[in-house]
């Protein structure tokens, strides 16, 4: 299965838009899971993405940080 892997933190509204973007192209196509990952759960992901979220990865690809459009999404799905 595709696993879209988002990482975010509570009160991020970059990451919102983020997961209502990820939302709608999965309403669409349905063919892959999300995984939400709250930096502030692993020191090792917040030294990594405390100034980048939110970070999408497909497949643990990254494939979007800061800004995710749904065309960039459903291409990189087209790819995996």
């Amino acid at each position: 299965m595709t696993t879209v892997t988002l990482y975010t933190k509570p009160g991020c509204h970059l990451c919102e838009e983020a997961e209502e973007v990820i939302e709608a192209v999965r309403a669409v196509s349905g063919g892959f899971d999300l995984e939400r990952r709250n930096i502030l759960d692993d020191p090792t992901d917040y030294e990594r993405y405390k100034h980048d979220i939110p970070v999408i990865l497909l497949n643990g690809r990254e494939i979007a940080r800061h800004h995710l459009t749904e065309p960039q999404l459903v291409d990189a799905l087209a790819h995996a």
